[in-house]
């Protein structure tokens, strides 16, 4: 975690690396077994780094183009500007760039690839619904993702995951192995490895990403010394999802696992798949939070 003023926390280190210990361990696993089976993966490594390297440094701006938002200065939108210098003030980090998407839905997101390279975006929909308080809740909780280089992390466990994916799939391919076995038994067993390694990553990757939106929610709750802003905030949005157009959710839903509420709502997607906690759960710990900071002393 960058040096900042949010609360550190040891469980989402503690989360952190035992998810990257469990990926890259997935991938040496599935290394070892190709290597013995004969196959050499060096070109689907070098293009699966490649495209994870890609990914990585040009977030902020694959994010801000499929979202169609654009960079303001303090002169087009003071009021978001004069929040976010506030909160990195307190907080003691770098300022992001500033974005806004013109999209109904209410929103907002972190990406980038350092505290020093990232930006902080929010749509028209949630400017509009949410008041001060409730708005600077929101953004203290993207800060906490800058802060925490969370897009760094993410973007490494889903890396590893690809790479474990693509060498099963296609280290076949690309090697030379065994090719001229004429049983197809190789090809069986690389196409289910291939989905077991994607399902075990796919599966681990998630259960990172509903800890660091739970530490994202706590952290900026601390932050601003507001989680009822936070909880209000969060029961707003969850609410005026189901008045916005599935069609418009749909379009957004690649960007779920960046977005302070998910596009769609728990009862779509299974508990076990879902890249958020569910809604009951974060409020709890907001409540929990709120007692916390009204105990005298705190």
């Amino acid at each position: 975690m960058a040096r900042t003023r949010f609360r550190s926390d040891a469980g989402l280190t503690a989360r952190m690396t035992v998810v990257m210990l469990l990926l890259g361990g997935l991938y040496v696993t599935v290394a070892a077994a190709l290597i013995a089976y004969g196959v050499s993966a060096a070109v689907v490594l070098v293009f699966a780094a490649l495209f994870g390297l890609g990914q990585w440094y040009f977030s902020d701006k694959l994010a801000m183009t499929a979202m169609r938002a654009r960079e303001v200065s303090p002169a087009e939108a003071p009021e978001l500007h004069g929040m976010i210098d506030r909160l990195c003030a307190r907080a003691d980090m770098p300022k992001p760039r500033v974005a806004i998407a013109d999209m109904d839905m209410p929103n907002a997101f972190a990406t980038g690839r350092s505290p020093h390279h990232s930006v902080v975006c929010v749509t028209t929909g949630i400017m509009r619904r949410l008041d001060g308080e409730e708005l600077e809740g929101v953004l203290s909780h993207e800060l906490s993702h800058v802060a925490h280089r969370d897009v760094m992390v993410m973007t490494i466990a889903g890396f590893l995951g690809v790479i474990a994916g693509l060498v099963m799939r296609w280290g076949l391919y690309f090697g030379g192995g065994r090719r001229d076995n004429s049983n197809g038994l190789p090809f069986i067993v690389i196409w289910l490895g291939s989905i077991a390694v994607y399902l075990i990553s796919f599966l681990l990757t998630r259960v990172l990403s509903r800890y660091r939106e739970l530490c994202a929610d706590r952290a900026g709750a601390y932050l601003t010394g507001k989680p009822s802003a936070l909880a209000s905030a969060l029961t707003k949005i969850s609410g005026e999802m189901g008045r916005i157009p599935t069609r418009d959710l749909r379009d957004s839903q690649a960007f779920n696992a960046f977005f302070f509420a998910p596009a769609f709502s728990r009862d779509s997607v299974s508990a076990l798949f879902s890249t958020h906690p569910p809604l009951e759960r974060r409020l709890e710990q907001l409540a929990r939070i709120s007692g916390d900071l009204s105990q005298p002393g705190a």
